[in-house]
């Protein structure tokens, strides 16, 4: 491969980078709970199956994707990001078309499964590790951009599944969202992304290269880069992985359920759908001000305050009755989905470096995603007991109460108490 970008920039190639991180994440919407939740009711519909049931499928699926992920992040520290971002795209198309042809449970597990392996699971993994590897000083707003995608993905797939399904059928829509990553995603990615700033000469943040005889300019940039044999033998490692899988379950859990949740409460579908909107609009400029405070302040202390919102935010759902407290609940909890975008990916490279991220990415994404498996099932459990969701609500909360703790902590560990040295060379 050419030592030189594919196009020529005045800025640093880094930031077309995050442009397609960006485009990564927001097409893996149709594997997301905000996207899914939308056809569900019309899979109860046509499968007359129970509510308990298909939430057990996708909890089921989602837990078997979390497993398997592990190995993805593996596979991107043996074959590189732009590999992998490209199988992962063409093969989450595959994905969408076999939802459009599920006739039974096991189809629907498998169209669950797949989904949740390569929409959920690897299309938020890979950009989350590519990013890093061209970013160390300006990581948080880095970040803090390519989330962007996330944003803009929750806050249109909702509305345009809404709109496809009724104008074309749950069938069609799976269809034509496959299309547009084949036809939208993988020419991108194969086009503009590399794996690492020395691909196309250069170095990380767009530092300047030293020259000879101009020793006053840093020509190299160094991370501690710790394995993840070495990450888990501390402490840190383990209380932060609790803490990540933590917004993945309560998330999920209320996403799934929330035009359930809404209509319990008398307040409607329009007012599910308009929750997730605001929830995405609010988190879309949290996330510039929470990269900035993540160049500043220890990781940590922004983790407290993410899990404390959360807490803030499930209050507010408890109590929501009127559409004013549905809204003060979308404000608050699109703010927390704004500080746990950049806080929870941002934590492992600046921990942990940037030479094995892959692989200790990778296992922090299948806990979240396993995470995300077991928030469904429960809720649908405690509807089909109680006949609605406030039990749940509750028993849910000590989730981010013993993640506030944790996080609090959790500061940086030491790389010389683990016996880990040495940098990374860029």
């Amino acid at each position: 491969m050419s030592n030189k970008p594919p196009i020529h920039t005045k800025f640093y190639y880094g930031w077309v980078i995050v442009f397609v991180a960006a485009l990564s994440v927001f097409f893996s919407g149709p594997g997301q709970t905000y996207s899914n939740s939308i056809f569900i009711d019309y899979y109860i519909e046509d499968f007359g199956f129970s509510r308990s049931t298909v939430s057990g499928l996708y909890s089921a699926a989602t837990l078997v994707a979390g497993i398997t992920l592990f190995t993805v992040g593996r596979m991107v520290d043996r074959f590189g990001q732009r590999v992998m971002m490209i199988g992962v795209g063409s093969g989450l198309a595959l994905a969408l078309f076999w939802n459009s042809a599920i006739t039974g449970p096991v189809m629907m597990f498998v169209g669950f499964f797949l989904i949740r392996l390569l929409g959920q699971g690897s299309m938020t993994l890979v950009p989350n590790t590519l990013v890093p590897q061209w970013f160390i000083k300006k990581r948080g707003r880095a970040l803090s951009v390519m989330a962007v995608g996330t944003f803009a993905s929750s806050a249109l797939f909702p509305p345009l599944n809404a709109w496809l399904i009724e104008s074309f059928g749950w069938r069609s829509a799976w269809v034509i969202l496959g299309v547009s990553i084949l036809v939208l995603f993988i020419p991108v990615t194969v086009w503009l992304v590399r794996n690492q700033p020395k691909d196309v000469g250069a170095l990380p943040d767009g530092t300047p290269h030293k020259k000879p005889g101009d020793e006053e300019i840093s020509g190299e940039i160094s991370e501690v880069s710790w394995t993840l044999k070495q990450a888990m033998q501390t402490r840190t490692f383990w209380f932060i992985l609790f803490c990540v899988m933590v917004p993945a379950l309560v998330n999920t859990a209320v996403t799934f359920h929330v035009v359930s949740i809404m209509d319990m409460k008398g307040l409607g579908v329009g007012i599910a759908a308009t929750i997730l909107t605001v929830m995405a609009i609010v988190g879309f400029p949290t996330t510039f001000l929470t990269g900035y405070l993540a160049d500043r302040f220890s990781i940590h202390y922004i983790l407290a305050i993410t899990f404390f919102g959360h807490i803030l935010s499930l209050v507010l759902l408890f109590f929501t009755s009127s559409t004013l407290l549905a809204f003060s609940f979308a404000v608050v909890w699109g703010a927390v989905n704004g500080f746990e975008r950049i806080a929870l990916n941002i934590v492992w490279p600046n921990y942990f470096g940037r030479t094995h991220l892959g692989s200790i990415k990778g296992l922090a994404q299948t806990v979240m995603v396993i995470g995300s498996a077991l928030g469904p099932l429960p809720f649908g459990i405690f509807f089909d007991l109680f006949g609605g969701y406030q039990e749940a609500i509750l028993a849910i909360l000590i989730f981010p109460v013993t993640a506030v703790i944790l996080a609090l902590l959790s500061p940086k560990p030491d790389p010389l108490q683990y016996g880990v040295t040495g940098g990374e060379g860029t």
